[in-house]
């Protein structure tokens, strides 16, 4: 079995922490580097029930995309919920690694896991990483469909392809227009908007759409808006992060399992359909 510090450092070459951005916190949280590894859970939160998962599973290393600590923290006292998680995963002996914005703007990166997902083909970067000198990292993904859907239908895909959540995909715009081309940006995307523009596709599907941006930028143009549940945006990437590993795994003759978590993570647990049949006077704004 490997060391834990040699899978990090595959890790690390697949998702370098330089690459993330300067407010993020990306990298290994806990963990003794010389502790063996034999098998790796990859997930989107670090939250207490995936670390849970790991403990059943007997895992050496979890892998998550979002930071435990985004903003740092005086305290990990197990009083708290976050240093609940750390102490289970010390007392366990379990890593936790991160990769955010490092792996969201990686090739293949979060977006381009979207992408497959929706069994989109990728063009080019949506914001280009001005380091790559061959123009594939960067953030968010352009995308061609195979052949033409409306918004309804491209809605509908994306329901059927992505994990189930309450929220499922909302819809901006005119359901019958027709799509062709199409940007993507796991988590959350309304502040790509005047960039989603400037690619000049059909429509833009990401997460966490907020309503005045998103009011702003339909007025802007006819741009479809597909908003779907942040996590399940981001969990295709987990299984090709999986694959990544497992590809590293067999050429170093590893002798390491890994595994996606299937948990779902998505903090909103139901969703109720509008059903009045007027419209509301005097609704605030």
């Amino acid at each position: 079995m490997p060391r834990l510090s040699e899978v990090i450092a595959a890790l690390e070459n697949l998702w370098p922490a330089q690459r993330a951005e300067s407010w993020d916190a990306v990298g290994t949280v806990v963990g003794d580097p010389g502790q063996e590894v034999g098998r790796v859970l990859f997930a989107v939160d670090p939250v207490q029930e995936i670390v849970d998962e790991a403990v059943k599973l007997g895992a050496g290393l979890l892998v998550t995309h979002h930071p435990l600590y985004l903003r740092g923290t005086t305290t990990v006292a197990a009083s708290t919920f976050k240093g609940r998680v750390v102490h289970t995963l010390i007392k366990n002996d379990i890593a936790l690694h991160v990769a955010h914005t490092n792996a969201d703007t990686a090739d293949p990166g979060v977006s381009d896991a979207l992408a497959g997902a929706l069994d989109l083909r990728v063009v080019r970067p949506l914001v280009p990483d001005a380091t790559d000198p061959e123009g594939r990292r960067g953030l968010g993904r352009v995308c061609e469909l195979d052949h033409p859907l409306t918004v309804r239908e491209l809605a509908e895909r994306a329901a059927r392809c992505l994990p189930a959540t309450a929220q499922g995909i909302r819809v901006a715009g005119d359901p019958e227009a027709v799509v062709r081309t199409v940007a993507v940006s796991g988590g959350s995307g309304d502040s790509l908007f005047d960039d989603v523009r400037a690619a000049g596709v059909d429509a833009f599907l990401t997460a966490d759409l907020r309503h005045h941006p998103a009011s702003e930028a339909r007025a802007h143009s006819p741009l479809a808006l597909l908003d779907a549940a942040h996590w399940a945006t981001e969990w295709p990437w987990c299984e090709l992060a999986a694959t990544q590993l497992d590809e590293i795994s067999d050429r170093h003759g590893w002798d390491l399992r890994v595994h996606v978590s299937k948990t779902v993570t998505d903090p909103w647990t139901a969703h109720a359909a509008s059903t009045a049949t007027t419209s509301p006077s005097g609704a605030p704004n």
